[in-house]
């Protein structure tokens, strides 16, 4: 009988997985992580076991887990969400081969991250049991809201011990520069001029840390299985005020704001209601978004020494 915990984080080379995993070392836990790339230097771990495996390919998987996990998490998917077939492929037909594998595997739980987007048309504050009247548009948000559908009704047919994580606007160190709080500390530490929207819009941000312990607590509460939580701020902040936040702090950067038009469908506000997490798994955000804030601005300075 084996005595440490062991956990295979599928996207484990990403910004999340990467952060998981460093967690689930401190914790004493057994590391592997699984993506189609070895991990970049700055997001390997020497202690981790890596494994290289395509999500899509039934036969791979087979081929390539052999351990015993206990838990899995699924941060995995193909990032340009450009390639729409691509991240149909990845995002679901990827998590159902994981969790057609895992079903007989006597895991304890399986964390499924999904996305803030799987709300559609529905006004914020978001709640769980609520649902789209429409399924999402876009590739990406359709196919994690038809993972979400799949795997709760594994739940309910197969006991399969599933829960999801609707997750809203992570950021954090060692994220990279294709998203929206790294872009701007970039542009401004390079005091470039940059395009921006006109910054009206509402989003909701969660630090990396908030993020980690919420899929922790997940894992180790039996009262999260089969169920949906919402994990972000439940504060939603102004895009604009991010922006110039960042400006300030760096005391450089001219963004261009306007030269970014918003899409048809994008919400003016988008944010959740965080009651469930705080029931079920007892979990809030610990780290205020201003410090969070200043961790980020203070890692990416220190990289572009």
């Amino acid at each position: 009988m084996k005595n440490k915990k062991e956990i295979l984080i599928v996207g484990g080379t990403g910004f999340i997985g990467y952060h998981l995993a460093r967690k689930c070392l401190k914790l004493g836990w057994i590391v592997t992580c699984m993506s189609t790339k070895k991990p970049k230097s700055k997001r390997f771990l020497k202690r981790v076991k890596y494994l290289i495996c395509d999500i899509t390919k039934k036969k791979i998987i087979n081929r390539n887990i052999k351990n015993q996990f206990d838990f899995v998490v699924n941060a995995g998917g193909y990032v340009d969400h450009s390639d729409k077939k691509k991240t149909y492929e990845s995002h679901f037909n990827g998590t159902k081969n994981l969790a057609n594998f895992f079903l007989n595997k006597k895991i304890k739980s399986f964390i499924q991250i999904g996305s803030s987007g799987e709300y559609g048309d529905l006004k914020s504050p978001h709640y769980e049991k609520n649902f789209p009247r429409k399924k999402p548009i876009s590739t990406y948000y359709k196919s994690k809201f038809l993972s979400t559908i799949y795997l709760l009704s594994l739940f309910k047919k197969k006991n399969f011990p599933v829960t999801i994580i609707r997750l809203y606007q992570a950021f954090g160190p060692n994220q990279d520069l294709n998203r929206f709080i790294p872009i701007i500390i970039n542009g401004c530490l390079k005091d470039e001029k940059f395009p921006c929207s006109d910054g009206k819009q509402f989003r909701d941000f969660i630090f990396i840390d908030d993020v980690v312990d919420a899929i922790i607590k997940s894992i180790n509460n039996k009262k999260s299985l089969g169920e949906i939580i919402n994990i972000g701020s439940g504060k939603p902040l102004k895009i604009r005020n991010i922006i110039e936040s960042i400006k300030n702090r760096v005391k450089r950067g001219k963004p261009n704001y306007g030269e970014i038009l918003l899409r048809g469908d994008e919400k003016i506000k988008t944010y959740p209601s965080i009651k469930k997490a705080k029931k079920i798994i007892n979990w809030s955000p610990k780290i205020s978004f201003n410090l969070g804030l200043n961790r980020t601005i203070n890692y990416y300075k220190k990289k572009s020494l």
